[in-house]
């Protein structure tokens, strides 16, 4: 049984509780509140003057696959540039549970993260989420069944296969060849499903098509990659053409387009807000993107877009309020709305009895740059304090 008393205690879905208490048993909360009695047999954490907020959600990673720290010259395992099409490789593959991006992540109040390949190839293949507690292998962290496929589009596929002289070598090449893969997967899942009952009228396996049978189905959400404008507009046709359930990934100029996104219901993983103008496609990043695109009703979400420097999250979207984002969005903009994302509401991102113990205590705000997260609790497991250093 875990206790945390005295914390203003921030729910997301059911208000804020000053001088709140919550208990968790079994990796569940069991209850939340004010003056509940506390379980002799209990542990207790005194979150006096502390914020009590769900785990924080990352809904665009690369964590794990990185290869931090690294060396001088060396790459990560997160773009397999051999080929544009890729559905069929699986980011699990190149996760290093021991990377130190988890733990530090854990160490910033992230409990759930989605880490996905690359946006060198137009489709990328399959990322994974994962909870940032402490494990061996990709499979002590990761929860199955809510896998999604990593789709890109701009000036990452044009650099990475037109500098090869190979397709795409342009943005009219990459929705082209995105339409013909997508075509192809509908015929082959079409074929699957008319030999339902009659197996000699199966089509021949395909390795590569296989992946991409959910996707056209509308069973698996595609995350697609798409900074300016002119991609996004392509991002929704493609994705409406083929019936797609998906999501918008980067949204950079999105700022000029905020009724159109609106209009789509779509939700928006927007970031990183905090790089320079290293290429064309990011000149016009603003931090009023998120609140432009709030105020208009569009679903959002914030990410780092990174690695170990997702620890830096929380003080970036510090800035995106500095800039009119509202408080109560940001703050679900890092829990519920990326847990709706994820598919995964049902068990955090939120403080609500049934829901995983998944927790961060912070000594302030949690956007505030000056502010430490003193506890990082994962299904009632217990990380921390992290400040003062445990070191």
């Amino acid at each position: 049984m875990l206790a945390i008393t005295n914390g203003k205690l921030l729910t997301i879905t059911q208000g804020v509780i000053e001088g709140g208490t919550l208990l968790a048993d079994q990796g569940k909360i069991t209850a939340i509140g004010k003056d509940l009695p506390i379980p002799e047999d209990a542990q207790v954490i005194d979150a006096a003057g502390c914020w009590v907020t769900p785990g924080l959600v990352e809904a665009h990673s690369h964590i794990g696959t990185g290869n931090e720290p690294s060396a001088s010259g060396s790459t990560g395992d997160f773009n397999e540039t051999s080929s544009p099409i890729t559905p069929q490789l699986r980011v699990m593959d190149s996760f290093n549970a021991r990377n130190m991006g988890v733990a530090e992540t854990r160490r910033a109040g992230f409990t759930t993260c989605c880490t996905l390949p690359g946006s060198a190839n137009l489709i990328g293949g399959t990322g994974f989420v994962f909870k940032t507690k402490e494990g061996r292998v990709v499979e002590e962290l990761m929860v199955p069944g809510h896998e999604v496929m990593k789709f890109a589009l701009g000036e990452n596929p044009r650099r990475a296969f037109g500098s090869k002289d190979k397709m795409p070598k342009t943005r009219m090449g990459s929705a082209g060849l995105l339409r013909e893969t997508l075509f192809q997967a509908k015929v082959y899942a079409d074929a699957q499903q008319a030999a339902q009952g009659d197996p000699s009228k199966m089509p021949k396996p395909d390795f590569r098509l296989e992946p991409l049978v959910p996707v056209v189905r509308g069973q698996m959400k595609c995350r697609i990659h798409c900074h300016r404008v002119d991609d996004i507009a392509t991002a929704i046709r493609i994705a409406e053409e083929f019936h797609l359930d998906y999501a918008l990934e980067h949204v950079t100029e999105g700022i000029y387009i905020p009724d159109i996104l609106a209009d789509k219901g779509v939700t928006c993983v927007i970031g990183p807000m905090m790089t320079g103008p290293y290429k064309e496609e990011v000149w016009n990043r603003s931090l009023k993107n998120p609140a432009r695109l709030a105020r208009a009703g569009v679903k959002i979400c914030l990410t780092e877009d990174n690695g170990v420097l997702t620890k830096y999250l929380p003080t970036h979207v510090g800035q995106c309020m500095a800039a009119g984002l509202e408080e109560e969005t940001a703050f679900r903009a890092l829990t519920i709305v990326p847990a709706e994302l994820l598919g995964m509401a049902d068990r955090i991102g939120s403080l609500e009895v049934g829901k995983d113990a998944d927790i961060a205590i912070f000594d302030g705000h949690p956007f505030c740059n000056f502010t430490h997260c003193i506890h990082t609790i994962i299904e009632g497991q217990v990380y921390g304090p992290f400040w003062p250093d445990e070191n």
